[in-house]
């Protein structure tokens, strides 16, 4: 599961700094993020605020999404470590066991979201890629996809607060 885009998280194992997103997300973040359509075009922007709580290692991250358009949304994430690199996780959009791991400064999570779009919802997969840069700043990058294909990309920027 974890090689499905051809990258593996394990050529990020000596990256630093080390991500560990109960460090990462652990209060508040904002983040601010663009999609992408398949031939490269920005389709919508947004901002996001989250919160997130931690016991052990069990985690609550609540995200508050606000689009360019004015529509906004929200995703609860419950997370579970399962041990220091792989964890587990469930939203009310996700089909199913989003599951992830960890390495160095990078995570990849996949997962199938129900996407609504207008007035049909769509199963889609998304293979989320995550970079911590610095201290502060952490690079989400995702690829949409629906049979195998790539329609959509997903660039988000988050900021510790």
């Amino acid at each position: 599961m974890f090689g499905c885009s051809g990258k593996n998280i394990e050529n990020y194992k000596n990256n630093t700094p080390k991500l560990d997103l109960r460090t990462f997300l652990n209060g508040k973040t904002k983040a601010w993020g663009v999609l992408e359509d398949r031939k490269g075009r920005i389709t919508r922007r947004f901002t996001v605020e989250m919160e997130t709580t931690w016991n052990e290692n069990d985690g609550t991250l609540k995200e508050y999404f606000t689009f360019d358009d004015g529509e906004k949304s929200q995703r609860i994430w419950k997370i579970k470590y399962n041990n220091n690199s792989t964890f587990t996780a469930t939203a009310q959009d996700v089909i199913g066991i989003a599951k992830g791991k960890q390495a160095g400064n990078a995570l990849q999570m996949n997962y199938v979201l129900d996407l609504k779009v207008g007035n049909k919802n769509y199963h889609v997969k998304l293979d989320d890629w995550m970079y911590q840069l610095d201290e502060r700043t952490l690079v989400n990058k995702s690829e949409i996809k629906k049979f195998g294909i790539t329609f959509a990309r997903l660039t988000i920027f988050f900021t510790k607060q």
